[in-house]
């Protein structure tokens, strides 16, 4: 029989679904999928109740205080996450239309403005001097931190997220499963790690956690894998979560997150799925929790802190996943991975609300909107604050006290 494949429908979350269907049944699949196609509503398969409303924010007493350094608009970003990254005292972002900019990260003033030519897919990153990003057709772009075009590469498919550069290697996550280690000096490719996908997988950003010359991603079906950096070979895999339920769409369990890698242990969540630590040498699992998340986690100090897929903010101990503490009143606002700054917990949500959560016991300490819809991408640290940046391309410089 012939495969056909369908791409690219959109849920309220931001997830995106890719299918390899047999001709037969491909009506009765887009008819189960009507409400992921739709942004306002819920995906009651993934265990949110369908037809959920996000919770409605109730009025808090301040412990501390957002106040905005400076502010800019950028243009906007589309369907895809794009990073920025901070290089010394610039910051690189892109948008929607295949913009790529040079910013002051003092004032946020535009130092460059250039033209890429591409539909950008994946990045911002970062290398030696240089910045790179991809494309919706594979191409990987290297450009000068004078924002000249250093190289062009071609992958396999639809870059959705290029790693910085470790070790001389840019590692490009494509759209097919296939993850490719380029050269950063000229982007000729070095290794490809490639396997064999499920039919039904949620497309997704992931990136990869990097440490000691190994890089661990996540995959489908719950795969997590070691990858030498410098060549490329797998040193083992790993099963996060199994897939489970009677139809391909309750057997969804892709990590569609980075791995945080600390000390010893690298840990990873899958959507529909758990969270689950593993040794970082064999892979050996050390913990595992029923827990589901699109966005993923962060770890600090003791603690893995993490959104879950109904909205719930969980800090967990980081030994054996034991509940430290657990804020149920931001249900269903689409919550971005939590970042820590100091001793809170800053999570961005569907409005583009910040709320910084106290790392001792969960409350909500601020709160701020910010202009430009949703709150995308993982915040970076600047200047002992943060950078944030919103759907419709605004991009914030905060500070948190």
């Amino acid at each position: 029989m012939t495969v056909r494949t369908v791409s690219n429908l959109q849920t309220g979350a931001g997830y995106r679904f890719k299918f390899r269907l047999l001709p037969g049944l491909l009506l009765g699949m887009m008819v189960a999928l009507g409400g992921c196609a739709s942004s306002d509503s819920k995906l009651d398969w993934a265990g949110v109740k369908k037809d959920a409303e996000p919770a409605t924010l109730f009025d808090i007493k301040p412990t501390a205080k957002f106040e905005v350094r400076w502010h800019t608009g950028i243009g906007d970003l589309g369907p895809d996450v794009l990073q920025t990254v901070l290089i010394r005292n610039a910051i690189y972002c892109a948008t929607d239309d295949g913009d790529l900019l040079r910013l002051d990260s003092a004032t946020g003033d535009k130092i460059w403005r250039i033209k890429t030519g591409i539909v950008i897919s994946g990045g911002v990153s970062r290398g030696d001097g240089m910045v790179f990003v991809g494309s919706n057709k594979g191409d990987v772009l290297a450009y000068g931190e004078d924002g000249k075009l250093r190289w062009r590469s071609l992958v396999s498919s639809e870059v959705l997220n290029v790693s910085n550069e470790v070790d001389g290697i840019v590692m490009v996550r494509s759209g097919d499963g296939r993850i490719t280690g380029l050269n950063a000096t000229d982007g000729k490719r070095v290794w490809m790690y490639d396997r064999i996908t499920p039919a039904l997988v949620v497309r997704s950003h992931a990136g990869v956690a990097v440490q000691r010359g190994v890089a661990y991603a996540g995959f489908a079906a719950g795969k997590l894998a070691a990858i030498r950096i410098s060549d490329g070979e797998v040193l083992w895999e790993s099963l996060v979560s199994e897939p489970r339920g009677n139809t391909e769409l309750e057997r969804i369990s892709d990590i569609t997150s980075d791995p945080v890698v600390d000390d010893e242990q690298v840990c990873a969540v899958s959507f529909q799925g758990r969270i689950a630590c593993f040794d970082t040498s064999r892979g050996n699992q050390l913990w595992s929790r029923d827990i589901s998340s699109f966005t993923g986690l962060t770890v600090f100090s003791k603690y893995i802190y993490l959104s879950d897929s109904s909205g719930s903010v969980i800090s967990l101990d980081k030994t054996n996943g034991g509940i430290i503490w657990k804020n149920g009143d931001l249900l269903y606002r689409q919550l971005t991975v939590p970042y820590v700054l100091g001793k809170f917990v800053v999570v961005g949500d569907l409005e583009g609300y910040l709320h910084a959560l106290s790392s001792d016991d969960g409350s909500i300490s601020a709160r701020i909107q910010l202009s430009g819809g949703a709150i995308v991408g993982t915040p970076v640290r600047l200047d002992g604050g943060l950078l944030v940046q919103t759907r419709g391309g605004e991009l914030y410089s905060l500070t948190l006290k």
